[in-house]
């Protein structure tokens, strides 16, 4: 699965003319995690095999459009792993999401420790890695580890028409918000704010940011092409 993920992605992330990337599970799982089978070998060669999920990660986080995780059922390891580096996290009602490795003597070693006390806070992250506990949906809204929850019969819909929404905005733009925020934020104020600029500069260039102006001069809805 890893390979067709990393084979299929940088396509989906690179068209221009895919708008927004929704990442799903079937059945009771959005992602189960691991091979347990396979981890139990406990060799850097192993370890080095499994890597490439993180790749997997990163290529949806730096996606330059908005990426949404429909958590259509558990998300558990490496699949909570995954929903981290998504744009939108939508729950249904009866799915579950945690960090269960510290069961096995692990800890969420594919960017998990690394990407959930980003999203939640340090503390809080350290908490739920040590306890390992599976979270409802409620509950992980309540910390803000997901950002919405929905009846399981209203997923389906509630992403489609999200994925509508986004489609409609100016994905270039969304791809530099994303970029900046996430460069931004390991640099110094000063520099960050340079970094910023320059996005600026690129985005006045766009076809989006013009588009943008002048349908607010002209009175009308903006058609952003994304471009």
């Amino acid at each position: 699965m890893i390979a067709e993920l990393l084979e299929i992605l940088p396509v989906l992330a690179s068209d221009q003319t895919v708008r927004v990337i929704v990442v799903t599970g079937t059945g009771r799982f959005f992602v189960a995690g691991a091979d347990i089978t396979v981890m139990r070998e406990l060799t850097e060669e192993t370890q080095r095999a499994m890597r490439p999920w993180v790749d997997v990660q990163r290529i949806l986080e730096s996606a330059p459009k908005p990426v949404v995780a429909k958590i259509n059922g558990h998300a558990l390891g490496g699949g909570a792993e995954l929903t981290l580096a998504c744009d939108f996290r939508i729950m249904a009602q009866s799915a579950t999401i945690g960090f269960p490795e510290i069961g096995l003597g692990l800890f969420p070693g594919a960017g998990g420790s690394q990407r959930l006390p980003r999203l939640i806070g340090a503390h809080r992250a350290k908490v739920l890695m040590i306890e390992g506990k599976r979270l409802s949906a409620e509950h992980a809204l309540d910390i803000g580890l997901v950002d919405t929850v929905v009846a399981d019969a209203d997923l389906d819909a509630h992403c489609a028409d999200l994925a509508r929404e986004l489609a409609t905005k100016p994905t270039a733009t969304i791809g530099m918000i994303k970029r900046i925020v996430d460069e931004g934020m390991s640099l110094p104020l000063d520099q960050a704010l340079d970094l910023e600029f320059e996005a600026v500069l690129d985005l006045i260039k766009t076809d989006d940011a013009a588009e943008g102006l002048q349908s607010f001069l002209d009175k009308r809805s903006p058609t952003f092409t994304g471009r």
